[in-house]
């Protein structure tokens, strides 16, 4: 049996995301027909049925399961290898570390200072994302560290250290009828338009939103309310109110990276950033 090569990966992974083969031919810019056998072929040399097809709809099988997650991580391991090898060689070595608007607990100024303050360090491009994309880069090589958020980030394929933990609290406009609780239950937000969060199937009924400044005016405009960590509290527009919550897991924000990513400019950075949560978090006095 031959192996399988990028575009084989690229048919069957757009259409096993768009589960249907109209859609999936335009996403790659080519006809339908051509596609469609395509697939059959793919299904042909590894002797499985990827696809259960019928005159309605298209729905992966076990096996399509399997080559959808495996195919991701292929197209990720490909990308990341001819981007990072690509910024290897392009003179003056750098660190590019992804995160999101708020997404650092307001720790990131410390850890840049940290880390270059280390006699070896070397430059750190900071790659603003868009919420529900930092992790992406840091798979495909757009990014070689990244600061992640459990349990809302699929941590999986990635090292990782623990730099901060924070109770949630529910922001709210402050006119709300839930404005005033002492705290809240998740019981307390049924029925509430919580947002919708870019590739998270189980988010919320309310408006999808990309960034954590459009999230905020539409709570403002009581289209949405968002439970958040405690430290967004630190940047909360005016008209806006937060309360506790009581059973809703804690946030915990991640330095990963790449599992085997053995780089000293990394390990130095890692190094930097514990000794700076640590600092923040009350554990070490300089």
């Amino acid at each position: 049996m031959d192996g399988l090569d990028r575009r084989d990966l690229e048919y069957f992974v757009a259409v096993a995301e768009e589960l249907h083969f109209g859609r999936a031919a335009e996403r790659l810019g080519i006809a339908q027909p051509p596609l469609s056998r395509a697939i059959r072929a793919l299904e042909r040399r590894l002797r499985v049925t990827l696809f259960a097809r019928t005159s309605r709809r298209v729905s992966l099988t076990p096996a399509g399961d399997v080559l959808l997650r495996e195919g991701r991580r292929a197209l990720d391991a490909l990308d990341a290898a001819t981007r990072r090898t690509t910024r290897a060689g392009q003179g003056a070595p750098r660190l590019v570390l992804a995160t999101k608007p708020g997404g650092d607990s307001r720790m990131l100024p410390d850890i840049l200072a940290a880390y270059r303050a280390q006699p070896d360090a070397i430059a750190v491009e900071v790659a603003v994302c868009g919420i529900g994309e930092v992790a992406a880069h840091l798979r495909d090589g757009r990014a070689d560290v990244a600061l992640l958020h459990r349990p809302f980030d699929d941590l999986s394929g990635f090292d990782h250290e623990e730099l901060k933990t924070e109770p949630m609290v529910a922001v709210l406009p402050a006119g709300h009828r839930l404005a005033g609780r002492e705290s809240l239950a998740w019981a307390d937000l049924a029925g509430e338009p919580l947002p919708s969060w870019p590739g998270d199937k189980d988010s919320g009924p309310g408006p999808a939103v990309r960034d954590g400044g459009q999230l905020m005016y539409l709570i403002a405009l009581g289209e949405a309310v968002a439970v958040l960590p405690e430290s967004c509290r630190d940047d909360l527009r005016a008209g806006l109110v937060t309360v506790p919550m009581r059973d809703a897991e804690p946030v915990v924000t991640l330095l990963a990276w790449p599992e085997g990513s053995r780089s000293r400019a990394l390990a130095g950075f890692v190094r930097a950033a514990c000794e700076a949560a640590a600092y923040a978090n009350g554990f070490v006095s300089r």
